[in-house]
């Protein structure tokens, strides 16, 4: 490979790492295991370089590439349990974040359907559109909008105390 492609390879790990840790992170809820996803992620990406032909895709790339890792992970473990609450404070706490704000989000975002949960989650961490939504996931853009939008509605009541309080009543 080039030095120039060696380069932009390492321009890419640098500038997408953090995003596609955070993204598997989510995904797996562990951070080792989310650790080696990106690691074998980067390695295909690696392997298969030569065949980018559109900069601009890099970033719905890597995540396609990370999304695929985590399916060939989970069909080998076939994990038992869901979530057991283990959650990353350190990594919050330094990002400023309220704790207490971010496991209620957390919480409300576990407690999503997978098919609001996943493109919510690909709009928020990883910052695609509907359209790069839709061809990471296989499915239409109208589709993709319909589910963020009733993520959000979700979302909204998962988090105002209020509507629990009229749902309980």
């Amino acid at each position: 490979m080039s030095r120039r492609a060696v380069d932009e390879f390492d321009l890419a790990v640098r500038g997408y790492h953090r995003m596609l840790f955070r993204y598997a992170y989510w995904l797996t809820h562990d951070r080792a295991v989310a650790e080696d996803l990106v690691q074998e992620c980067f390695c295909r990406a690696w392997n298969r370089w030569d065949t980018l032909t559109d900069d601009l895709a890099l970033k719905a790339w890597l995540f396609t590439i990370l999304r695929r890792e985590f399916f060939r992970w989970r069909e080998r473990r076939r994990p038992d349990t869901e979530w057991d609450g283990a959650f990353d404070f350190a990594t919050l706490a330094t990002e400023g974040l309220d704790l207490g704000d971010a496991l209620a989000v957390r919480r409300a975002l576990d407690a999503l359907p997978a098919g609001f949960r996943e493109p919510l989650v690909l709009q928020i961490l990883g910052g695609f559109s509907c359209a790069e939504i839709a061809r990471m996931l296989d499915t239409t853009e109208a589709a993709i909008m319909t589910r963020l939008s009733r993520a959000r509605q979700a979302m909204r009541q998962l988090m105002d105390p209020k509507s629990q309080e009229k749902a309980v009543s």
